[in-house]
């Protein structure tokens, strides 16, 4: 009597699928395990870096911690935002890379000898670490750290948190939403003069209208300086004696507050100079905008 081959042959197909499923698992295992490794750049401490200083081609940037405030060394009356040192600290102290370079050549062969970008961080010991990158390989850069001669390819977002323009890092005034729902009372000092639009003058409505427009349109975004000393304040007419003084009364969440603006000389290309309450930043706003304000 003759065997059935049939379910040997299935069995025997099971077993070969269920290798092969097994051998392609441990693979795709083996796969997601080398994607998850890094090779790492720097592995520093990065709540201990006390300097961050970088050149991009465009000039120095220099930033300094002293206690837990970070500040421009450039001007440490500067308004820094305070999370932005700490982004490039600790982007920079735990730099990764896509791969380390096996038997680099010369650093010159990669842009390494004259590099096209470098990032300087200090830590509190006072010990310096020196990245530098190079060439662009792809979407890569080349990079080294101090004087290893150790290259690596970083990718290129790895630069994407560090700035060059100081409007980019400055924390400015935060103002606040004002329209004729919310406008209470505008007061305007000019040469000695008051000027009063009050919402609830109803013979002033079209006025307060017109004001609460201005008011609203403010976006405090370019500063022609941001810490202006008191002995500068007459060059944009914002001096006591010369600037236009606009106090507002308006309501945010059911509660009366109160703002400042003052209003200074034109720059010749249709702004004019503004400060807001007791801030040492000079904003320009246009001049569409300010003769709004003062309902000119």
């Amino acid at each position: 009597m003759k065997k059935k081959k049939g379910p040997l042959i299935l069995i025997g197909v099971l077993v070969l699928l269920l290798i092969l499923y097994f051998a392609l698992s441990t693979w795709n295992k083996k796969q997601d395990s080398k994607e998850e490794e890094t090779v790492k750049v720097t592995d520093l401490k990065t709540s201990e870096i006390t300097g961050v200083k970088y050149d991009l081609g465009t000039g120095e940037m220099n930033f300094e911690k002293d206690g837990d405030t970070w500040y421009y060394t450039a001007d440490k009356d500067f308004p820094l935002r305070q999370s932005y040192p700490k982004t490039v600290a600790d982007a920079m102290g735990q730099l990764s890379a896509d791969r380390e370079l096996e038997d680099a050549d010369a650093l010159e062969e990669y842009g390494l000898d004259h590099p096209t970008y470098t990032v300087t961080l200090t830590d509190e010991d006072g010990t310096v670490t020196t990245i530098k990158v190079g060439n662009a390989t792809g979407n890569d850069y080349y990079a080294t750290v101090d004087d290893t001669e150790k290259v690596y390819t970083i990718p290129a977002t790895s630069l994407d948190d560090i700035q060059t323009e100081l409007d980019q890092i400055a924390q400015l005034d935060t103002y606040p939403s004002i329209g004729s729902g919310n406008l209470k009372k505008e007061v305007i000092t000019q040469n000695g003069e008051t000027t009063t639009y009050d919402s609830e003058n109803e013979d002033q409505a079209e006025d307060v209208a017109a004001v609460a427009g201005g008011l609203g349109a403010v976006k405090l975004s370019e500063a022609a300086d941001y810490s202006v000393d008191d002995a500068d304040l007459a060059g944009y007419g914002l001096d006591a004696t010369s600037r236009i003084t606009v106090e507002v009364a308006y309501t945010s969440d059911d509660e009366d507050q109160t703002m400042t603006l003052y209003i200074g000389g034109e720059n010749g290309s249709g702004d004019r100079y503004v400060m807001m309450n007791d801030s040492r930043i000079v904003y320009l706003i246009s001049d569409e905008i300010c003769n709004n304000i003062l309902n000119q």
